[in-house]
């Protein structure tokens, strides 16, 4: 929304008794409603020219005024890098994201990011929050990634996201052996002591995995993983909270562990093999337009589909 597009409105008599940030969000359906509460605690709203509260209740016949200022420009340059597009319409894009690219610019990684190729790709995605990405993987991580091109599909995706209705399923190699298929329930937040780190800390957000064996190999466990909630590092996290972190992970698994008996193939494949063994497999979720369930799967990349078959050759 530009600032010259203001939007007036009458609330019906309907919405009696509601608060106004729950009527404005039936009445601008392609706007989250936590953007809408900012709008309102910034004073961009006015209820019969008056601001107001996001809890405040309505009546029905109020004169109701937004004038909400644009979104800031995002200063990152558009970057004309390769995407491998597995799906694309005038609402989504889904990608089949590499090991090694970075999904925001940060201190260290200024550019080359996701969001430069997607500014070049999709330049109205600039207008978006986050220019339209709704969720993100670790650098090292592979896999599924979706990003909204659109108001109606970022909203959309942010809903999904937090009814935990969008299926996320990634393949992960941990270390040790799983015995059994299970769910790991723990909050999630920053390490108190290696700030680089997230941990499972009291008082951090409420994180779920679930986790099922596959296959049992030497000294390691190869396991279909499904997310319920979406904390930084949060698979890499909870398997190293319960001892099995990920194969290859440089912050969370520790030293590297040979199976007994490892030949040069297994070893030269985990010794090489300096990233978490984590990809994001297959991501479903319901078109914001269409109303449908769509999903797409991503293969499983060369290098860790090789890690998987050197185990296997020593097993």
């Amino acid at each position: 929304m530009q600032v010259e597009d203001e939007r007036r409105f009458v609330a019906p008599p309907s919405v009696a008794g509601k608060r106004l940030d729950q009527v404005l969000a039936e009445l601008l359906p392609e706007f989250s409603r936590t953007r809408i509460q900012a709008w309102v605690r910034q004073g961009w709203v006015t209820v019969e020219g008056r601001p107001s509260r996001p809890r405040d209740r309505l009546v029905g016949g109020e004169a109701l005024w937004l004038r909400a200022q644009p979104a800031v420009p995002l200063a990152d340059l558009p970057e004309a890098l390769p995407l491998d597009i597995l799906f694309e319409d005038k609402h989504l894009l889904v990608i089949n994201k590499p090991a090694g690219l970075v999904v925001h610019p940060a201190a260290g990684n200024p550019d080359g990011t996701l969001l430069n190729r997607l500014l070049h790709h999709a330049p109205d995605v600039v207008s978006l929050p986050r220019a339209g990405i709704v969720h993100r993987l670790d650098k090292d991580t592979t896999g599924v990634l979706v990003v909204a091109k659109t108001l109606l599909a970022h909203k959309s995706l942010v809903d999904q996201l937090q009814a935990r209705t969008l299926k996320r399923e990634y393949r992960a190699l941990a270390v040790g052996r799983l015995v059994a298929g299970g769910t790991i329930e723990g909050p999630i937040g920053r390490h108190p002591v290696q700030r680089t780190r997230m941990a499972v800390v009291s008082g951090g957000k409420p994180a779920v995995t679930h986790y099922r064996v596959l296959e049992h190999l030497p000294e390691h466990t190869y396991l279909q993983v499904n997310l319920e909630t979406g904390r930084t590092h949060q698979i890499r996290v909870h398997l190293a909270h319960i001892h099995h972190p990920l194969a290859g992970d440089p912050l969370y698994g520790g030293r590297l562990r040979l199976p007994k008996g490892s030949g040069p193939a297994q070893i030269g494949a985990l010794g090489g093999f300096r990233r978490q063994a984590l990809h994001a497999l297959r991501l479903g979720l319901t078109h914001p337009r269409k109303g449908t369930y769509c999903e797409w799967e991503a293969p499983l990349p060369k290098d860790f589909a090789l890690l998987l078959a050197a185990l296997r050759k020593g097993a």
